[in-house]
């Protein structure tokens, strides 16, 4: 049932009703700490195909473009492109990964928006055509290395212009859409639509009214100019909670229908990353050292005012491994212990930390948790999204084993929603209820 992000493969353990995704995480806890204590993921692909559900009740006028970065576990890709997603590209890599999965070129896009030549060579040549750019220097680019490039304009939104983040951010402004529209004009580069982006951090839905209002300027713009345009991709941002995707498609659907009516022609879509991904994986890690410090001197400078001790733990995974995202964003998981403690245990200050001992590396800078030990378990969920790159070259990190799982009703739904890849088919086998796994069963954790 092991499988690595770069192991096609992969099996994934069918659980009956007497089994829960609880016991498989018990189960290999229970067979780390005798072997290894590694830390491990256990992925719910039946979480996948319920967010598919949920996005087709929803907004199923939008075609979904899964963010491939996200997470390119082969599992993963291959369950999407069952589904019938289509895939949102940033490299050469990750469209021979959908590619090899039969995903035809028509349904992948190249959303990178500093494309190295020889990628947009390769594009060509495997007849990636659909690609976003924002500005004249990438346009000239595609020109010259891709004679058949369909090319979105990336413009930018009013939640990522300026800002402490606007350095980071990409797309063009609407004053400077009609110059790149005569560039390309001039070019012969095909534009084909329009492409904007709201970031998930974004509170204010207004963001999705101005950014489709200056979509269908550009549209305009593009009319004028001679360009027939029949996309528009309104980029992701998307939580994974329903009641956030509902409140996106209240605010969008009428718009949508006032400026990119049915009958337009225009194809809507869209590139969600983390809103399939995110809750379906959970993550396992062992303390592996522990100090105890004064109240007074704990790391985040917070004074309790307590006698009591604080603790640092630190952990056998970090920010140079599954938790790189914490670099740049806050954590969106709270971890929990996996011994059982008393209710009425009492409660310390602490704070996580990966194993490099880098001042980078902490993972949560303050938290209530009852005294741990070394070898102790800690387990933090919705660990899907942007956790699998590689690894850093710090001491002998080991990438995290990941263990698939899914529920008989979850495969029962699989089947109902059309997944259709027989070679995934034969990935899947049954797990019994009030599991003990051991070297002989099928969820053996030998590779």
């Amino acid at each position: 049932m092991k499988g690595f992000i770069d192991d096609a493969d992969y099996s994934v353990g069918l659980l009956d009703e007497g089994t829960n995704l609880g016991n498989v995480i018990d189960n290999y806890v229970y067979e780390h700490t005798l072997v290894r204590k590694n830390a491990f993921f256990v992925g719910d692909l039946g979480k996948i195909v319920k967010k598919h559900s949920q996005w087709q009740n929803v907004v199923a006028q939008i075609k979904p473009f899964y963010t491939v970065k996200c997470n390119s576990a082969p599992a993963v890709l291959e369950i999407l492109a069952a589904l019938g997603t289509g895939f949102a590209c940033s490299s050469k890599n990750e469209m021979a990964l959908v590619q090899e999965l039969g995903v035809p070129p028509e349904n992948i896009i190249y959303i990178s928006p500093c494309k190295q030549v020889s990628q947009i060579k390769y594009a060509a040549k495997v007849g990636v055509n659909i690609m976003t750019c924002d500005n004249e220097i990438e346009l000239k680019k595609i020109a010259r290395n891709h004679p058949n490039a369909k090319v979105l304009l990336h413009i930018a939104t009013e939640d990522n212009i300026g800002g402490e983040e606007g350095n980071m951010k990409f797309g063009t402004t609407l004053k400077n859409c009609r110059h790149l529209l005569e560039c390309a004009k001039e070019l012969d580069v095909q534009i084909i639509g329009v492409k904007f982006h709201v970031s998930s951090a974004c509170k204010e839905s207004q963001v999705y009214v101005h950014a489709l209002s200056d979509a269908r300027c550009v549209f305009d713009m593009a009319g004028e100019i001679g360009f027939t345009m029949n996309m528009l991709d309104i980029g992701g941002g998307f939580t994974g909670t329903e009641f956030q995707l509902e409140e996106v498609n209240h605010v969008i659907s009428p718009l949508l229908d006032v400026y990119f009516p049915e009958g337009s022609g225009v194809k809507i879509i869209s590139e969600p990353g983390s809103y399939y991904v995110s809750s379906a994986f959970t993550l396992a890690v062992n303390i592996i050292a522990k100090k105890v410090v004064e109240n007074d001197k704990f790391p985040s400078g917070e004074k309790t005012g307590s006698d009591e001790p604080a603790f640092m733990y630190y952990m056998n995974d970090g920010v140079y491994g599954s938790f790189a995202s914490k670099l740049s964003e806050d954590l969106n998981t709270i971890p929990e212990v996996h011994k059982k403690y008393k209710e009425d245990e009492p409660l310390f200050t602490s704070s996580l930390w990966g194993p490099s001992c880098d001042e980078l590396d902490q993972i949560v800078e303050s938290c209530l948790l009852p005294e741990l030990n070394v070898g102790d378990w800690l387990i933090f969920d919705n660990m899907g999204a942007d956790s699998f790159h590689e690894p850093s070259a710090f001491n002998d990190f080991q990438r995290p084993a990941i263990y698939y799982m899914m529920s008989f009703s979850d495969w029962y739904e699989m089947q109902d929603a059309g997944i259709t890849s027989d070679s995934m088919m034969k990935n899947f086998f049954f797990v019994p209820s009030c599991i003990q796994l051991s070297q002989e069963d099928s969820f053996s954790a030998e590779a």
